[in-house]
């Protein structure tokens, strides 16, 4: 069975944010089309997804030392507990949908920690004498971007990092692409806006057919 991780990150429903909006439409289609496939929803501003801090450099350090789980701190075992569960999760997954707004040039910081929690050697990239080499060889992912600008062509292209981001570690991790769902321009044109949104939805219910 293929296992789909549907992961956003907005503080806002379809409602209000475009971008959830055409993820939505996404997601309602692909469990249509796939009704065998397991599809886990992980709302990034509900999961509980540790800093990487004090606690979890201290535990990480006890662990590679030789001392047990149980010798951890209750808060270090929580933080690197909870860490590992976040990656073992990851890797179980087939299919990828990342859906996110461009914030200041980016997505929300609550991304960041996410993509942390998964950069694990010996899970989704190892390293070699040659190098690092990302083990996620045969997964496919998906993000579902919002802008309010246009970025994917003209002078601010150059400054969209958020996508690229998600590109650039991926394919660290191994990934052969990241396919990339754009509803641009809306705050440029707000007199469009609508339109806009409604071509992002027709677009991902179309992209669910073949992802």
């Amino acid at each position: 069975m293929t296992k789909l991780l549907y992961i956003t990150a907005h503080p806002h429903d379809d409602t209000q944010s475009f971008s959830m909006a055409a993820g939505k439409a996404f997601i309602e289609t692909y469990k249509e089309v796939h009704p065998k496939d397991e599809v886990v929803h992980l709302d990034l501003y509900k999961e509980n997804i540790p800093q990487i801090d004090t606690d979890v450099f201290s535990g990480w350090g006890k662990l590679q030392s030789g001392k047990g789980f149980e010798e951890l701190s209750n808060e270090e075992k929580a933080k690197v507990g909870r860490l590992n569960e976040l990656s073992d999760q990851f890797v179980t997954g087939d299919k990828f949908v990342f859906v996110t707004p461009l914030w200041n040039l980016s997505f929300p910081p609550v991304v960041k920690a996410y993509i942390d929690s998964i950069a694990v050697a010996g899970k989704t990239f190892k390293y070699t004498e040659n190098g690092s080499v990302g083990l996620l060889t045969d997964k496919k992912v998906l993000h579902i971007q919002a802008r309010g600008g246009i970025y994917s062509e003209g002078p601010a292209a150059a400054f969209e990092m958020g996508h690229r981001y998600l590109q650039v570690i991926m394919g660290f991790f191994g990934v052969p692409s990241v396919d990339g769902l754009f509803i641009e321009g809306h705050a440029a044109m707000p007199d469009k806006a609508e339109e806009i949104k409604q071509n992002g939805i027709a677009r991902a219910r179309d992209l669910a057919h073949t992802f």
